[in-house]
């Protein structure tokens, strides 16, 4: 797919490009995924296509993977883990630099006070579009 998004992040700036690309997509609770062995913290996303959305539309979505390597641990809160199938709607995504460079913390907003903490050696992050786009009838509006 020529016209997809892969964005790398390796610093604070890198990740402000990732997340605005990020901002409002929606995740199934189901696609959230931690591996302490690999130490991936991955997440298949329906991201709203902001770059290519025009003001009167038309609106897409594309999949896409959100991954974070080297991560030393995740914490949540207010997410509906017992429930696969439940969405929410990414808010932001931020990083804050530990002291001792290079690692620190990345912060996952979720829309209904969810959040996503992953403690990091050192910020790696990825997101790829893995699919085709389609069509969606709604942009998102953040005056509500």
């Amino acid at each position: 797919m020529s016209d997809g998004l892969k964005l790398l992040a390796e610093d604070g700036a890198d990740l402000e490009i990732l997340a605005a690309a990020a901002q409002d997509a929606l995740v199934r609770m189901g696609d959230l995924s931690f591996d302490p062995k690999s130490r991936r913290f991955a997440a298949f996303i329906n991201r709203f296509r902001w770059e290519a959305a025009e003001p009167e539309g038309p609106y897409q979505r594309v999949r896409a993977a959100l991954s974070f390597e080297s991560v030393l641990s995740v914490k949540s809160r207010k997410l509906r883990r017992d429930a696969p199938d439940a969405l929410a709607s990414v808010l932001a995504v931020g990083f804050e630099p530990a002291a001792e460079p290079p690692g620190g913390v990345v912060r996952i907003v979720l829309a209904g006070g969810g959040e996503i903490v992953l403690d990091v050696e050192c910020l790696d992050a990825l997101l790829l579009d893995i699919g085709p786009a389609w069509n969606t009838p709604r942009r998102p509006d953040h005056q509500a």
